[in-house]
Parts: C-alpha cells; structure tokens; sequence
C-alpha cells in the first residue's frame, strides 16, 4: 500500500517589499528564494547570536571546571553549606547567634552593607578546626558584625566568641555544644565528595527557597 504524501499549500513570502506565493520546497521555508532568504536572515540575526553566545558561556564554564583545585571545590561546598544554612536560619525567624539581636533590629542598623546584613559563620574557626568547616552544625546565622569580630553588638560582658557559643547552647544544649568541640575525626574529603556536597547543598538551597515563595 502506498501512502500519498500531502502536497505542501502554497504560502506567501515572508519579505515584505516581495510576498510572492510559493509552494515550500522544505518545512520552515518562509522565503520564495535564495534572494529573498538573504534578505530575511537579518531577522535571524539576535537569535543566533544570543545561541552562540550561551554555547561559549557553558563551553568557558566547562573548562573552568576542569580547571578547578581540590581548594577550589572546597571553597565551592563550603559556599554552598553556608548558603543553605543562612537561608534556613533567616527561614525560620532565627537572630544572631553571637549577639542575639533580631533579624529586624539587625536589618535597621546593618541593612546597608554591601551583601547583606547576615553572613553564616563557624562557631569552631576553620582555620583552627578544618575538620568541621563543612559540619552544618558548626555554622550559624551571625549579623556581619559580629562575623568580622567586631564587638558592637556583642551580648553584655562577652566577647563574640563567648556571645557565639552562649547562643549555641541556647538553641542545642551544652551537650550538643560540647560534643561538637570535642569532634576531631579527620575529614579530608575528595573532590568528587566536594562535588557531592556542592550540589546536594545548591539543590536544598533551592527547594528551601522554591517552599519560601510558594
């Protein structure tokens, strides 16, 4: 049995000083000839341009991930621990944890600080402890003042260090807070578990943000 094809209608040229009729030799052909096709394909122009350039942006992107150090990936999955950290704390109304001022009095007296008023930062200093840099549990949300060391708005008689771990045990318990001092198990993660956590914490990041708008 054979089966006819459909002959194509006649459409009209897509050039507006020609609109000729013509019967489409291809599927998507809107001029009526290779002249008229020359004509059009300025049109064309912004689209084509803005598709290379997405291909050298993931080509560039591809290439600076080869490139990338064992460092390089551990400062990404601490970024992105941090990140959801901060994001989460912020979610559910928490203040600094080193001065116990509120998200709002916070806002009032940093919000113009370049990134923010609120950074995420390390109860045990990774330098100290590079062990627990990518612990969540030793990350918590801080006003950017006292995540610089600055003492203005230390808790009354302490230091932010003293400020720091007096909130923590506010909020875990001193049991919590002591276990977590006394952790010295060696981490020294590969880079594909760096890459593992890059993209588990980016990815929770992003529910927990999708969950905040809806």
């Amino acid at each position: 049995m054979t089966i006819e094809r459909k002959q194509p209608k006649p459409k009209k040229c897509r050039v507006a000083t020609c609109r000729a009729s013509f019967v489409p030799a291809r599927i998507g052909q809107a001029a009526c000839s290779p002249a008229c096709a020359m004509i059009d394909a300025p049109r064309h122009a912004p689209k084509a341009l803005k598709a290379l350039a997405q291909v050298g942006r993931r080509e560039i992107k591809v290439r600076k991930e080869a490139l990338k150090s064992r460092g390089d990936h551990l400062k990404d999955a601490e970024k992105a621990v941090r990140d959801y950290r901060r994001t989460y704390e912020l979610s559910i109304g928490s203040g600094c944890i080193s001065c116990g001022e509120s998200q709002e009095s916070i806002l009032a007296a940093q919000g113009w600080k370049t990134g923010g008023a609120f950074d995420a930062g390390h109860f045990l200093g990774k330098g100290a402890r590079p062990e627990l840099r990518l612990v969540p549990t030793n990350i918590w949300l801080q006003c950017k003042s006292c995540n610089a060391g600055s003492s203005k708005f230390a808790r009354k008689g302490e230091t932010v260090s003293q400020g720091f771990r007096a909130g923590l045990i506010a909020r875990i318990g001193l049991e919590a807070v002591e276990t977590l001092e006394a952790d010295h198990t060696p981490r020294k993660e590969t880079v594909e578990q760096l890459k593992a956590i890059t993209a588990e914490y980016r990815a929770k990041t992003r529910e927990l943000k999708k969950g905040l708008a809806a």
